[in-house]
């Protein structure tokens, strides 16, 4: 039974004296203050008369609901035809015949707002409760609604995130081991082709060899010996080329073991620079060595070498021609780390070079005599170590290579 505390305005509910509404038949409490008399409670509310579901009293929020549809008085499915097949009417009419209540959560409607706009799909969320009269007969329906479309479609959206979310997580899983695959399968080849090569590599050298020495007087024109030393020169670029393909496989397909162990870094240096001497003095460089024992580093000796060899050896190549070589050579020691920085006064790059810088078989020099591997290769050998290198550098400046790599 309605409070008796209420009555009615029109289509909306204006308070007398109570500020809440409670159903008897039901736990649902709608409260609200008495300044809302003008607009009614927050929730949708209508209340249906008689066996028909005439619609006798709709209050403004449900009213809002359908702005430009007249409701009162007039039976449900006058009202709101689109419902005819729906499951509403027959749970109105359960309810009327057994007065038990009835709760239906996002129930999806195809209906209009405004009378004769298109349908549009709209989730509800409905109560439904016998009214009885005084003498506890059932007279009618009280609905209260509420229009939940916008948490179901926001719900359905994160939803629909999520699986695509998945998706992509799935496929780019996929997409990883595809890849993996690949990287597999190239290194496998590489590791054939490396050594598959050197046999007929070397049977054609042998053989320019065997030309060279065979080859009849009348045929020592000046020409032949040039060409055939052109042959020899393509053929030792060639075994050049195998030899980083090997040295690339080692890395990536075979590892090796490298022994860590402790390190003597000012005869390690002097060994390279020994090492590289000529391409030194050819480039007229000056070295400037500022380094620390660090005692208690235990690493790859070879490793090191390897590092301290493609550095000095690219700033030697990487030269400007204006002005002379100078190469500073720094290392210090942190509890954890050892510091190298290679520093040059070269030809320097710019930020578009650098980001190529470690591409494989990729020179930025052109003119500078080189595979395009040797940088690759050391930085293969310093991450696979567990260390880092970064550049700093800019054009017609020089550069600073600074490698850092574990104590042990």
């Amino acid at each position: 039974m309605i409070n008796k505390e209420w009555g009615w305005a029109g289509a909306g509910f204006a308070s007398r004296t109570s500020t809440s509404c409670r159903c008897t038949d039901s736990p649902v409490v709608y409260t609200w203050s008495s300044s809302a008399a003008t607009s009614g409670p927050p929730a949708p509310i209508v209340i249906l008369d008689g066996p028909a579901l005439v619609f006798q009293l709709v209050n403004p929020a449900y009213q809002r609901i359908f702005p430009g549809r007249e409701l009162v008085d007039k039976p449900l499915l006058e009202a709101l035809p689109e419902l005819v097949d729906t499951p509403i009417p027959g749970l109105l009419r359960q309810v009327y015949q057994t007065g038990e209540p009835v709760v239906v959560q996002e129930l999806p409607l195809m209906m209009a707002r405004h009378e004769g706009q298109a349908l549009e799909e709209i989730y509800w969320t409905f109560t439904y409760q016998a009214r009885r009269d005084a003498h506890g007969v059932i007279d009618g329906v009280r609905v209260f609604a509420h229009d939940v479309t916008e948490q179901v479609r926001a719900r359905h959206a994160v939803a629909t995130s999520a699986q695509q979310a998945q998706a992509l997580a799935a496929n780019l899983a996929e997409a990883n081991q595809q890849l993996t695959r690949v990287n597999v399968d190239l290194d496998t080849f590489v590791y054939a082709a490396s050594h598959d090569l050197k046999t007929p590599i070397a049977n054609i050298e042998g053989l320019l060899s065997l030309l060279r020495e065979y080859l009849p007087p009348a045929a020592q024109v000046p020409l032949v010996p040039r060409l055939v030393g052109m042959m020899e020169q393509s053929i030792a670029r060639f075994q050049q080329t195998v030899a980083h393909l090997t040295d690339i496989s080692r890395l990536s397909h075979l590892p090796p073991e490298q022994p860590a162990e402790a390190l003597d870094i000012p005869q390690l240096l002097e060994d390279v620079r020994l090492d590289l001497q000529p391409l030194l003095e050819s480039a007229g460089a000056e070295l400037a060595i500022a380094v620390d024992t660090c005692p208690g580093v235990h690493f790859s000796a070879s490793n090191l070498r390897s590092v301290f060899f493609h550095l000095l050896s690219n700033a030697a190549k990487c030269r400007a021609p204006n002005r002379a070589l100078l190469v500073h050579v720094r290392t210090h020691c942190t509890d954890e780390q050892l510091v190298l920085e290679v520093q040059d006064n070269g030809l320097g790059m710019s930020e578009q070079q650098q980001s190529h810088l470690f591409t494989m078989f990729r020179r930025l020099h052109t003119h500078v005599e080189g595979s395009g591997v040797g940088l690759y290769l050391m930085k293969r050998t310093i991450e696979n170590a567990g260390g880092t290198i970064t550049v700093q550098s800019q054009p017609d400046a020089g550069s600073t290579f600074t490698v850092t790599l574990p104590r042990a």
